[in-house]
């Protein structure tokens, strides 16, 4: 399934500058970052579970926020594109 996930990491401080890299780097592990507080991750509901959890023991949830977008398996219907990022096969092969 194609999960967004969005967040918003407080760095006013040393801490959150150094949860929002734990937060993106996580997010990487996941998915393909989309703008620079969004990833789009294809995952199962196990991989789902695992980056949440994750996610949540990372972030500070008096000062941050975290949004996660379920858009299910039949996601290639409900994204729309414009713009100037190039637009790409989630499941397919990436080159790094």
């Amino acid at each position: 399934m194609l999960v967004v996930i969005t967040y918003d990491v407080s760095t006013i401080d040393a801490a959150g500058r150094k949860r929002l890299r734990k937060v993106s780097k996580l997010c990487q592990d996941y998915g393909i970052r989309v703008q620079n507080s969004v990833f789009e991750c294809v995952v199962d509901s196990t991989k789902l579970r695992q980056l949440k959890y994750k996610l949540v023991e990372t972030i500070n949830e008096e000062q941050d926020s975290l949004r996660i977008y379920r858009l299910g398996d039949n996601y290639q219907t409900k994204v729309e594109h414009i713009g100037v990022k190039d637009t790409f096969d989630l499941e397919g092969t990436l080159f790094i």
